[in-house]
């Protein structure tokens, strides 16, 4: 499992959300899926352990501002 941070922009509003999946391509596709005509980058975190997580469950989530 991983888990990764994706900024999401349309026009001037921009957020980030976390996903959790089995695979990057995974979650690239739950974060198009949610948001099909807006624009996404994934922001790596700096640590290369960070984005391994164990649970299972395949997860959408908002980040905190």
């Amino acid at each position: 499992m991983i888990r990764i941070s994706v900024h999401v922009s349309s026009g001037a509003a921009r957020f980030g959300v976390a996903v959790q999946a089995e695979s990057l391509e995974e979650a690239l596709e739950i974060v198009a899926r949610h948001n099909p005509s807006k624009e996404r980058e994934v922001t790596f975190p700096t640590d290369p352990e960070a984005p391994f997580v164990e649970d299972p469950a395949a997860t959408v989530g908002q980040l905190a501002a």
